[in-house]
């Protein structure tokens, strides 16, 4: 589900945006008539286009594409942070992804329109012009984390050159490769799927790919601060050589589930805080580090690897490290990544 903003300006304009709104029912489309409602006419669109680059998923234009451009450039940041703009024609005949095709998914988006308004789709990417793999698309549907965005161009120009991309993966793999991809390192340009850290020297210009796989079991004394918190969870990751990219929970006991530190240390990495209790951590199967100290005080033998276990069903990266009234275990998530 995408949340998108869709602005015009004319009666013409208002009203595809009505059917924008009724063709994309799956998503949460805001609709901004400059025009009909007079409101919107003493706000610039400029500080319109600021704010919705800000909190939205895409926008989308029904006017000329000049307007749309004037509109965003002075905020368009980079391919990894932009949200996908598109331009309709009032009439619309025409669907125009302006920005971010692939990972904003504007191409995506164009395609359903179109396919919806009975519109034609203008895409200008070099890779969907040429049905060449869009990596960047491909590794958006996988979930996988783009660790340095300068990659992409970098395989798509392979790709587009007739050069064979090497592809290293720690995950196994399922479906047949697309054309132009091959599992070898004897190539200047690869892909590498892991959540290791520091492995853009695999290929001389290397595309690396981190799945969001990695549980981060916690256990702590009261009253721990985010600083506190984030300083053992990070010394752990840089120790076992694991991206932050790739964490995807924290897990701990329910007798944790109010710590003000766990709360903020969840916000800030965005990620979900799952909670277990006693009796689902005693039931976990798997071979844990005991402490008597532990069973008497929240009534299991071992929280965090425990917990990291629970919450991600697979198998312990890094056993129980205590530090500072802290301590931390990693398990991964089983993963898989899929090619059509």
């Amino acid at each position: 589900m995408m949340h998108l903003k869709v602005v015009s300006f004319t009666q013409n304009g208002a009203a595809l945006a009505e059917r924008v709104r009724d063709a994309l029912t799956e998503d949460v489309v805001e609709c901004y008539a400059r025009t009909v409602d007079v409101s919107l006419r003493e706000t610039a669109l400029t500080r319109f286009a600021q704010q919705a680059m800000v909190d939205c998923a895409g926008i989308v234009f029904i006017g000329a594409t000049g307007i749309a451009v004037r509109a965003i450039a002075p905020y368009v940041t980079g391919k990894a942070y932009d949200p996908a703009v598109l331009v309709l024609d009032e009439a619309g005949k025409f669907v125009i992804p302006l920005l971010s095709g692939h990972l904003g998914g504007a191409n995506a988006l164009a395609l359903r329109l179109a396919q919806n308004l009975g519109a034609t789709p203008v895409l200008t990417t070099a890779t969907d012009v040429n049905r060449v793999f869009a990596v960047d698309t491909w590794a958006k549907e996988q979930g996988l984390q783009i660790a340095r965005t300068e990659g992409i161009r970098f395989v798509s120009g392979a790709l587009l050159r007739g050069d064979t991309v090497g592809l290293h993966t720690a995950l196994p793999l399922v479906g047949k490769l697309p054309e132009g991809i091959a599992q070898t390192e004897d190539v200047d340009t690869g892909i590498v799927i892991s959540c290791r850290a520091r492995e853009d020297e695999r290929f001389a210009h290397t595309l690396h790919l981190i799945p969001r796989t990695i549980v981060a079991g916690i256990g702590c004394r009261r009253g721990k601060t985010l600083a506190e918190l984030t300083c053992v969870l990070d010394a752990v990751l840089q120790e076992y050589e694991i991206a932050p990219q790739a964490l995807c929970a924290l897990a701990t006991i329910d007798v944790k589930r109010d710590e003000v530190g766990l709360l903020a240390l969840s916000r800030a990495r965005q990620v979900p805080l799952r909670i277990f209790s006693a009796a689902q951590l005693r039931e976990t199967v798997g071979d844990f580090t005991p402490s008597s100290f532990v069973a008497d005080t929240v009534g299991v033998d071992n929280v965090c690897e425990r917990a990291a276990v629970c919450a991600s069903g697979g198998t312990l990266l890094c056993r129980k490290i205590a530090r500072d009234g802290i301590t931390v275990a990693l398990a991964a998530i089983p993963k898989e990544v899929r090619f059509p």
